[in-house]
């Protein structure tokens, strides 16, 4: 069998960083210091190819326009490479993730991000182990020759996540994601376990890179005492097509007319309202009390178990695919990428 290509993205993060000794702050440093950082690299037996986005960011600063730049050279590379492994900064990780997996129809191929929480200059760092088993997995084969995990992950200590189910839950240890609503694709320990039923199936169509994405996405998180009001006319105002709205528990919003009336004229401006829970695990059931019953009846969406990285993502893509209404709303309430269970 021939050997294994993989390409390493480089776009900045915590795992190639190195300290200002002037500022006493990190800063990002070149990729291929970091890759001679890693000797055991070259033992994996893999043909590992390496590049930087043209701007090295804290992923603090990651943008939409990153994400395009993300899902064209994973585009342009795609027929060169068995694999892909993006090195990113943990605190957007989960959204980029998701948009990647939006972004790339009928991806074939793995796209693994992963990042550590200590630099990789470290003596106790988990940058090491995070990268080598994000290359590992990234070229593995099925006994049909395809590749083993043909979606976009996260690999974060020991775990492969779904990428688009999983959202940065810790800053301070080195288990930072979780998945709560959807299983984990594999585990690590001295071997690397696949539980291949419960990947995406692989697509049989070419893969095509959707290099727009929309910025006419607003979101409002709730809490007691909101007045609504200002919200709504600020996103009518600006041309808002999509609110991503956080409520509670399994959907719930206030029951009083104000909150009501603000909902009742989003939907009369054409603006979709998308429900998704603020809590992490469990999801959206819409008149299963009355605190929700009335935003089904104004047409409110359901995001069902959606992550809110993942509803964000998916609202920017869906909003640039299709300018039909009723498009929008099924392509929002249906899974397109296993971002969601129904």
């Amino acid at each position: 069998m021939a050997q294994a290509k993989v390409l390493i993205i480089y776009t900045g993060g915590t795992i190639g960083m190195i300290r200002d000794e002037k500022k006493g702050t990190l800063k990002p440093f070149r990729l291929n210091r970091m890759i001679k950082s890693i000797p055991s690299i070259l033992d994996l037996g893999i043909e590992i190819h390496a590049m930087e986005l043209e701007e090295i960011i804290d992923s603090s600063n990651m943008t939409p326009k990153v994400w395009i730049e993300l899902a064209g050279i994973i585009g342009d590379q795609y027929e060169k490479f068995d694999g892909f492994v993006v090195l990113h900064g943990s605190d957007t990780m989960a959204h980029t993730a998701s948009a990647l997996s939006f972004m790339l129809e009928n991806l074939a191929k793995p796209v693994i991000l992963t990042g550590s929480q200590l630099p990789i200059g470290l003596p106790r760092t988990d940058a090491r182990e995070n990268l080598i088993t994000a290359l590992e997995i990234a070229s593995m084969k099925n006994p049909q020759g395809q590749s083993l995990v043909p979606e976009v992950c996260i690999y974060f200590e020991d775990q492969l996540y779904r990428g688009n189910r999983t959202y940065k839950f810790n800053s301070e240890n080195f288990d930072a994601f979780l998945s709560p609503n959807y299983p984990i694709l594999a585990e690590v320990g001295v071997k690397i376990e696949v539980f291949e039923h419960r990947l995406l199936p692989h697509p049989n169509k070419d893969l095509v890179v959707r290099n727009t994405l929309s910025n006419k996405v607003g979101m409002v998180q709730l809490f007691p005492g909101l007045d609504l009001s200002p919200f709504v006319d600020m996103f009518i105002s600006t041309g808002t097509e999509l609110v991503i709205l956080e409520t509670y528990g399994s959907g719930n919003g206030p029951t009083d007319k104000g909150f009501l009336s603000a909902i009742r004229k989003l939907v009369e401006n054409n603006v979709l309202v998308y429900n998704v829970t603020q809590c992490r695990q469990g999801h959206v059931q819409m008149g299963k009390y009355e605190a929700s019953s009335d935003l089904a009846r104004f047409g409110v969406l359901s995001g069902d178990d959606i992550t809110i990285e993942a509803a964000l993502t998916k609202a920017m893509y869906v909003l640039a695919s299709t300018d039909d209404t009723k498009e929008r709303a099924e392509l929002m309430e249906r899974p397109l990428r296993g971002e969601m269970s129904s």
